[in-house]
């Protein structure tokens, strides 16, 4: 624990989160407060990062008029993760803002409910009716989907979101806890030929880190574009 805020422990993990959250509302407000016809490179870079979210993930899933919709939280989604799976390889740091269940869980959680929205907003009366009892099943089979849809829909969704980003950006962060604890083992505490190893890890762990990189924009890729999906479905024609 750093110090109190309000009675409330405020740890480094819960520091570097503040500092991600500020980051990206500090890099979107000075990308978008003057806009200009012919950008400049960082309103550029800024219009970049969110035509991707728009174009990439909104309208190839879901079309331009409910990407439109839906747009503000997929962006929301995205460079959040983004920011906090990044704060992982930035030194002083060391650990992203996501490697600790609370903040997966309450993304998972935001995606939940907005795929609920969606699919109430779509069809109010149908939407659970055709998500556990799909269409053209005999009703005696229904025994056995229903359960099956109900788990699969309303319960694995949210925890597969919560668990896949956890665990994907904890274990890359014990990853290269190890690779340069190894280092700094072999070289300063053995020394000698073990510095050959030494250098081994850490060459390793200065692969496993732009690894990292590419992980941390990955994860928030996904994260987005399954809400998208799960919205896609909501929005159905079926439903």
């Amino acid at each position: 624990m750093l110090f109190n805020l309000a009675g409330v422990p405020i740890t480094r993990i819960h520091l570097i989160q503040f500092l991600a959250t500020i980051a990206v509302v500090v890099i979107f407000w000075l990308g978008t407060r003057r806009m200009r016809v012919v950008p400049g490179r960082f309103q550029s870079l800024v219009e970049m990062g969110l035509d991707f979210v728009r174009v990439n993930i909104g309208e190839d899933l879901l079309g331009k008029k409910d990407a439109q919709r839906f747009l503000p939280i997929l962006t929301t989604l995205f460079f959040m993760i983004l920011f906090m799976n990044i704060t992982g390889i930035i030194p002083f740091l060391n650990i992203a803002g996501t490697s600790i269940i609370a903040v997966p869980l309450t993304l998972a959680v935001v995606s939940y409910v907005t795929f609920i929205y969606a699919g109430i907003k779509k069809s109010p009366k149908n939407f659970f009716k055709n998500s556990l009892f799909p269409s053209g099943v005999p009703w005696p089979i229904y025994i056995i989907v229903t359960p099956i849809e109900l788990i699969s829909t309303f319960i694995i969704r949210p925890v597969t979101l919560t668990l896949r980003l956890l665990m994907n950006m904890m274990v890359g962060h014990l990853l290269l806890v190890l690779f340069f604890a190894a280092t700094q083992f072999f070289i300063f505490d053995l020394g000698g030929w073990w510095s050959i190893l030494g250098a081994g890890s850490l060459a390793f762990g200065f692969v496993f880190t732009l690894f990292e990189i590419l992980v941390a924009v990955l994860q928030a890729y996904v994260f987005a574009l399954l809400t998208a999906v799960y919205i896609q479905l909501a929005v159905a024609e079926e439903h």
